[in-house]
């Protein structure tokens, strides 16, 4: 069994186990009992009625954060002549073809996000197994493959997130820092929810969305009234 840290165990007496929390005061208290000595980001943990094994109840998708990620994004874009240029011009931190496929085969992975226009996706089809299992492989179901890279670009740079189901049926997001304003985190959660809300397959059926809670990357989780916060939405 893992160890429990004195500060967590401290930090998570804090936390009322059985209330749910309006989404304020739930992001107020992560901040307020947040322990660690940098700026730890809040996340959003949310439990979809839905079952990821079908193919037709995958939730995944992107969504721009109002406020950012206080995240500073390393952007890399496959793609060749004028949309190069775009790229470059919108503020892509890399920018190339074939060569960059040749660089990260080599095992250079500087990045945090991965654009490619479509007619570059036979290239970095080759890096499958290098980008997919760290989340990096670019797709059209998140907007990554694109011929509208200038906007791609700035999105990512403005804090652009990608999101996907997990096996047990929840999201999990940054929705901002620590050291954000409740009032900008709130707008966050709210714009990624909203998302989901709109990504909720047709053959989702019953309650879709079961359960709602925040923490920090070393705190513990707090339950947020996800039937009061709908009706906010």
């Amino acid at each position: 069994m893992a160890k429990v840290s004195k500060k967590y165990k401290k930090s998570l007496e804090q936390v009322d186990r059985i209330k749910y929390y309006d989404l304020k005061d739930a992001l107020k208290l992560a901040k307020e009992i947040a322990f660690a000595n940098f700026d730890e980001s809040v996340d959003a943990a949310i439990r979809l009625g839905v079952d990821p094994r079908h193919a037709d109840q995958m939730v995944r998708g992107s969504v721009t954060l109002p406020h950012g990620t206080g995240r500073q994004v390393r952007v890399l874009v496959f793609a060749k002549g004028e949309k190069a240029k775009e790229a470059e011009e919108a503020g892509a931190d890399f920018v190339g073809d074939d060569e960059l496929v040749k660089k990260i085969q080599g095992g250079w992975l500087e990045f945090d996000k991965v654009v490619a226009t479509p007619d570059m996706m036979g290239a970095v089809g080759k890096l499958g197994k290098i980008l997919g299992p760290r989340g990096l492989m670019p797709n059209p179901k998140v907007g990554t493959v694109t011929t509208n890279v200038k906007d791609v670009v700035k999105n990512l740079k403005a804090g652009m997130i990608e999101f996907r189901v997990d096996k047990a049926g929840i999201i999990h997001a940054p929705v901002g820092k620590k050291s954000f304003d409740v009032e900008k985190l709130e707008a966050n959660f709210k714009a990624l929810l909203e998302t989901l809300i709109k990504a909720k397959p047709a053959s989702a059926k019953g309650q879709y969305v079961k359960g709602i809670a925040v923490s920090t990357t070393m705190g513990p989780g707090i339950k947020v009234d996800q039937q009061k916060l709908l009706t906010e939405i």
